[in-house]
């Protein structure tokens, strides 16, 4: 198996908060990690559960 290869969204680069995560396709899942400290692990999530985020992130639907 190769190794993740992790992206970072376009949107962080010029934020100043340093809050970023960084995703990765994984065979049969999705990973999100913090992009600050990457060697401490990673969520993994379905396909479907990571889309599903992205759009209620997209429409800023949260429930935080």
């Amino acid at each position: 198996m190769t190794s993740p290869i992790w992206r970072k969204s376009s949107r962080s680069e010029g934020g100043t908060s340093g809050q970023c995560v960084e995703v990765a396709r994984l065979p049969h899942s999705m990973g999100v990690r913090d992009s600050k400290s990457p060697t401490t692990g990673h969520l993994t999530v379905s396909p479907d559960a990571f889309t599903a985020l992205v759009q209620k992130i997209k429409n800023n639907d949260l429930d935080l």
